[in-house]
């Protein structure tokens, strides 16, 4: 599967300032690194589907995507998830409620990884 590296600033400077500040929209999801066991945070815009939460890797597999598949418990804010893997054939109708959200600065990821197989969703069921 494809992966777009997100240029230095993305990671270092905005993906912060997206957390911190709710940039656009994005909450923070914090996920166990599959390597150090230690949490990773990524900003997300988080889609809501007849009442199911998603989340939608726009960058293909990215390493918050290996970590979840590794460990599928997350936390979105201060609320713990079970983060499901949905299948390809389902992904579509998510996908096409995530874009809008997610604005315009995700259309260039559609362009250069056009296949919804080539992003990653992630149904969330509350944890307990």
């Amino acid at each position: 599967m494809a992966y777009l590296k997100p240029p230095w600033f993305t990671a270092k400077i905005f993906n912060k300032a997206a957390m911190a500040f709710g940039i656009g929209g994005a909450a923070t999801l914090t996920v166990t690194t599959r390597r150090t066991g230690s949490p990773q945070q990524i900003p997300v815009v988080v889609p809501e589907v007849e009442g199911v939460k998603y989340l939608v890797s726009t960058r293909g597999e990215s390493e918050w995507v290996r970590n979840v598949r590794v460990d599928p418990n997350v936390r979105l804010g201060h609320i713990e998830f079970v983060a499901t893997e949905v299948p390809v054939d389902q992904r579509a109708p998510i996908i096409a409620v995530y874009r809008p959200l997610a604005g315009k600065v995700v259309e260039g990821y559609w362009q250069k990884l056009p296949d919804d197989a080539d992003h990653p969703v992630f149904a969330l069921t509350p944890a307990g």
